[in-house]
């Protein structure tokens, strides 16, 4: 049965992610107030710029109902939306909406002229594989409590992780062919 998959659509490339949910066989609702966020199953946070994102969420009032959302349905963040899910993240103006008990650190991996693609090791459904990463201004996820589980490494870093009901990413899985991430957190959460 299709889901309504809502992907948080104020800056940053939500498209790539709309692609992704929709090849998979689901709706896709774009985010941009508080009555399209109560259309949804579940939310993707896209990556983008975090201070922007940070901005537009509490200007349009989103914090509180993105908070509340979480509680009874799954959310996932790649790149900036890893920072914006996390518990705690150096150099944000910002506090973060804290629904994931983990520390990042924004731009770990570099800046835009650092970007890189490179395999990482997945680790889902009693699975072990590769995929390809594709880290754009990454943040390192620097610090996790017991309650939250490795997904994915490149090299020995964690780059993928989730508790109960979120899942965060460093990379852009969207930005491949490959949708057994987005299937993942579609079927699993």
């Amino acid at each position: 049965m299709a889901k309504n998959i809502g992907i948080l659509a104020l800056q940053g490339d939500f498209s790539k992610h709309t692609e992704a949910v929709k090849k998979l066989g689901h709706n896709v609702v774009h985010v941009r107030n508080t009555l399209d966020l109560d259309k949804c199953d579940s939310l993707i946070i896209p990556g983008g710029e975090s201070t922007t994102f940070m901005n537009l969420i509490e200007r349009l009032k989103l914090r509180d109902p993105i908070v509340e959302f979480n509680k009874n349905h799954p959310i996932m963040g790649t790149c900036a939306g890893l920072i914006i899910v996390a518990s705690e993240v150096d150099e944000l103006p910002f506090k973060p909406l804290n629904l994931i008990p983990l520390k990042a650190s924004r731009n770990a991996y570099g800046r835009q002229i650092n970007s890189f693609v490179d395999r990482i090791k997945l680790k889902i459904a009693d699975n072990e594989s590769g995929f390809e990463g594709v880290f754009i201004r990454a943040p390192k996820i620097v610090e996790i409590e017991n309650s939250v589980t490795p997904l994915a490494y490149y090299k020995e870093e964690i780059v993928m992780a989730a508790n109960e009901s979120v899942l965060v990413a460093s990379f852009h899985p969207e930005l491949t062919d490959d949708l057994r991430i987005h299937q993942y957190f579609i079927n699993k959460f």
